[in-house]
């Protein structure tokens, strides 16, 4: 009942006040990542097995990362907390973070991360989906003004720019996108990836992606938004990719670009997107359709800040879909529940 009745209560906060979480909703939006970065089953690897020998437990390989169902939803498990812990410092399970951070995060594991990547089988490992939130989390890292934070900003900063070089080589090779609602969707590890080279630096990646972005979507046009979404997204391949040219075209001529690739988006006669229905939570896959709408939430609202004025009929849609996905971050499924969260906090940063 509790929990229920917070959902209703973080539900109207968002609709009628616009904020973004109070510490109330952090301490509960951070249970899911607590409960998972330390737990180690169920896994599910991602490996190429070279022998007999690399047959081992997931904290062999990840001493880091090898809770959370598998490598990426730790990885953005962390991101979470961090997030939650640098908005409120005083979460009362903020000793226990901290404690697990530690425990976790340390010079020692991450090289043996390093060490994964650097294995010849495994080269593409979570390209490109780990790779854009590895660099997400370590830029939350790398901004959080704590003695600790600055530590494990230390700590992770190899791993991070192993993920650079990486990204920086497979661009070279890619010569079309991949436009799926899952996790190799290239636009989406571009976004990440982009807010990390920007935010510090990285001038060759930052160039790439932008050429890349330019490349591969500057001449779309009509997406077929109607036909999203597919059962097992939970990335929107239109709004996704829109999102991304936020990021790489200036105002005048993203407004130009996206009337020419979602004409009607915004009108009153135009795109009405309803969020997606999930009829089995405790499916793995089909649950993905929570993380759409929650997913659509963040892309919609980047959008619209983007447009002159902010497009009220964009905000609304966004809300919607935030406001479908909300109560059921917290369901009580694993199969959701390990990575939901990450998905929430981030889309309301973007509202």
């Amino acid at each position: 009942m509790k929990n229920k009745l917070f959902i209703l209560f973080f539900i109207l906060t968002i609709t009628l006040t616009g904020q973004n979480f109070t510490p109330e909703q952090a301490e509960v939006l951070c249970q899911p990542a607590l409960k998972c970065i330390q737990k180690l089953y169920p896994y599910k690897p991602g490996k190429v097995l070279g022998s007999d020998a690399d047959v081992v437990a997931p904290k062999v390989d990840h001493p880091a990362f090898y809770g959370c169902f598998d490598w990426h939803s730790s990885v953005h498990g962390h991101w979470t907390l961090v997030r939650l812990l640098k908005s409120y410092p005083g979460l009362p399970e903020a000793k226990q973070i901290r404690t697990m951070f530690e425990e976790n995060l340390t010079s020692e594991h991450i090289q043996k991360e390093i060490a994964f990547f650097a294995d010849p089988n495994n080269k593409t490992f979570e390209r490109t989906y780990g790779w854009a939130w590895l660099l997400k989390l370590q830029m939350e890292l790398r901004t959080w003004d704590d003695p600790l934070g600055k530590q494990l900003a230390a700590n992770v900063q190899p791993l991070a720019d192993t993920i650079v070089s990486k990204y920086s080589h497979f661009l070279d090779k890619l010569n079309y996108p991949i436009r799926v609602g899952e996790h190799t969707n290239t636009a989406f590890g571009l976004t990440f990836a982009w807010d990390y080279a920007n935010a510090f630096g990285e001038t060759v990646l930052k160039n790439k992606i932008e050429d890349k972005a330019l490349q591969f979507y500057e001449k779309d046009k009509d997406c077929p938004i109607s036909w999203e979404p597919g059962g097992f997204d939970f990335l929107s391949p239109c709004l996704i990719e829109a999102d991304l040219m936020t990021r790489v075209m200036n105002k005048v001529d993203y407004m130009l670009w996206l009337q020419s690739f979602l004409p009607g988006l915004g009108d009153d006669e135009g795109i009405k997107l309803e969020p997606a229905v999930v009829s089995d939570r405790t499916d793995g896959k089909l649950v993905h359709l929570d993380g759409l709408n929650l997913s659509r939430a963040w892309c919609l609202f980047n959008i619209a800040r983007k447009l002159p004025g902010e497009d009220e009929d964009i905000i609304a849609m966004a809300k919607q879909h935030l406001n479908a996905a909300l109560p059921h971050v917290t369901s009580g499924a694993y199969e959701g529940e390990h990575w939901l969260a990450s998905f929430a906090v981030y889309a309301l940063m973007c509202e």
